[in-house]
């Protein structure tokens, strides 16, 4: 039975039993009724041993459980997606509450489809009359923990309302100041009162010691800091760990001269919800009067250092003018000659001088062996490569690896028809971090003046081909309007041999694969609305495409995700 909200009302009794069985299992074996349970908030916990995330988020929900334990109202039950009574017992040893037998998997896996549970762990919350509160019981907990009782959508409504009020009258005490606790603490231990801390800037530096982006830009920042206090300036850091090992929270506070909140302090995580946290490192500013000045300076501090400080407005305005005048100055030269580092590298190791490119029109090519949209994409850029060089000779490429060998890098740029900056040369970290390569592939253009005419090359490659040559904001202008023009010779609808089921469309706007000649297709496609049909409109129109693909997969590097279309730096 659904209620007026949507939402399910079920009899317990009859939700959590079988035909053989009446009852619950407690973690030492004992059966536990279940009709004790009904009448009481119920929480269905779907979890796994195997399960990471799992395994993190149990420590958290048994600490509101126990919070919750003197109500006497609210239950957890446990219900295994293990495929091994091994695993289960395990994992439920570690568990305080009450679970479906793991021996039941026709209940539990009713359960799992019932509440369509797509992803563990998941907390569905239970009225004490039978009505779902919630199937986002997680992220509840995560938000709020043990104030979300008693879970009705009006209490987490009114926690909402409350952090609102507590944004805009935030203060440093309002951050940092916990029910038991209004310190922070030094790396050799000592307390320091948060009140101390009024009145200053300060940094939130949010950081995970396994991740090689933290430690490098921890170095980075205590260069920084340790400037700074020198020239007396009025600036503290407060580290929040986000480490689950408290070795290495302790190693890493150990060595620094700024301030912590202690190891797993509750905060922790609290405060990365407040300040949406979606990466690391991130160094929140809070200005002397307690409101948040910056949300994250990380990058700035990676760029400029020390002249980036105060980190107000006016000194982010005061670089974005520098920044600016920094471009306008560019050239060949100013981004490929380092030192004696003059040249780029053709077959077998021939050295270009850099010299003999200014005045081109140079695309930058940031790609790798190991990330399959770079080799998916690299007969595209190949064809347009010798489609522009037949118009034009002043164009060449450039291929800027991150190989992790040079047998790799060896292997990839032999199927390249242009130039190289040489495996493991410092200009290509130089080059990344003046460009902000995030993912691969990346295409830059730079201009005949040495100037980038856009960084956004590799999708104009992708859509438009050599037709997009020399890549600048009048050449896709000039495409667009040819569009504009074909588009009057197209019709809205038409009929397809390779789809009689339905007519196809013509529609604008996504990426998808033609399933004529099964290329990637951009901005206009004939597709059927019903079904996941889609042609070029070429393929379409009865014109034929040739097709080129490279389906090979390697190994990634650490610190590399990938997804169809881009490799990104975790």
């Amino acid at each position: 039975m659904d209620s007026d909200d949507g939402f399910a009302v079920h009899d317990i009794v009859s939700l959590l039993s079988s035909l053989d069985r009446d009852y619950l299992i407690s973690n030492n074996g004992n059966q536990v009724k279940i009709t004790s349970v009904k009448g009481k908030k119920l929480g269905l916990y779907f979890s796994a041993s195997w399960c990471g995330p799992c395994r993190r988020f149990t420590p958290e929900l048994a600490e509101v459980y126990n919070g919750l334990s003197l109500k006497g109202d609210f239950e957890i039950i446990f219900i295994s997606a293990d495929e091994e009574d091994e695993m289960f017992e395990e994992y439920f040893s570690e568990m305080p509450w009450l679970a479906i037998p793991f021996s039941d998997s026709d209940t539990r896996d009713h359960l799992d489809e019932l509440f369509r549970v797509r992803g563990i762990p998941h907390l569905v919350i239970i009225g004490e009359n039978g009505k779902v509160l919630t199937d986002s019981g997680v992220e509840i907990i995560r938000e709020y923990g043990v104030d979300s009782f008693p879970f009705t959508p009006e209490k987490i409504k009114e926690l909402k309302e409350l952090e609102e009020v507590a944004k805009k009258e935030q203060s440093l005490k309002s951050i940092l100041v916990s029910h038991s606790r209004d310190f922070v603490i030094s790396a050799c231990g000592m307390t320091v009162s948060v009140s101390g801390l009024e009145g200053k800037l300060v940094g939130l530096y949010f950081s995970l010691s396994s991740y090689k982006s933290c430690v490098d830009f921890t170095s980075k920042l205590l260069d920084v800091y340790t400037k700074l206090k020198a020239m007396g300036e009025s600036f503290e850091i407060v580290m929040i760990s986000l480490d689950d090992d408290e070795e290495s929270f302790n190693e890493g506070l150990r060595s620094m001269p700024w301030f912590a909140l202690p190891f797993k302090d509750k905060s922790c995580r609290k405060l990365a919800r407040y300040f949406e946290l979606s990466t690391v490192p991130t160094l929140v500013i809070i200005g002397p009067d307690g409101k948040t000045l910056h949300s994250n300076v990380a990058e700035a501090i990676e760029e400029y250092g020390i002249q980036a400080y105060p980190f107000t407005p006016a000194k982010f305005a005061e670089l974005e003018e520098i920044e600016k005048a920094k471009q306008e100055a560019q050239t060949l030269k100013s981004i490929l000659v380092s030192g004696n580092q003059d040249y780029v590298i053709g077959k077998h190791g021939a050295k270009v001088p850099v010299s003999d490119l200014v005045g081109k029109n140079i695309l930058l090519y940031f790609s790798a062996h190991w990330c399959p949209p770079c080799r998916a994409f690299l007969p595209k850029l190949t064809g347009a490569y010798h489609k522009i060089k037949a118009k034009d000779s002043a164009f060449e490429v450039i291929f800027i690896s991150s190989d992790r060998d040079q047998t790799s890098f060896d292997d990839f740029f032999s199927g390249m028809p242009w130039l190289a900056v040489p495996f493991g040369d410092e200009r290509v970290a130089s080059l990344s971090k003046i460009f902000k390569v995030q993912g691969i592939p990346m295409a830059v253009a730079i201009g005949p003046t040495g100037r980038t005419v856009t960084t956004q090359a590799r999708d104009l490659v992708s859509v438009h081909g050599a037709d997009a040559y020399p890549f600048t904001d009048e050449r896709v202008k000039e495409i667009e309007a040819q569009y504009e023009e074909m588009l009057k010779g197209w019709p809205d609808k038409l009929s397809h041999a390779l789809h009689e089921e339905h007519e196809l469309a013509l529609t604008q706007g996504r990426i998808y694969t033609c399933d004529r000649c099964e290329e990637e297709g951009h901005v206009w496609a004939f597709s059927c609305e019903e079904c996941d049909f889609d042609l070029h409109p070429n393929c379409a129109l009865e014109h034929d495409k040739a097709t080129e693909d490279d389906g090979m997969d390697e190994e990634k590097p650490d610190g590399w995700i990938c997804d169809e279309e881009v490799c990104f730096k975790a």
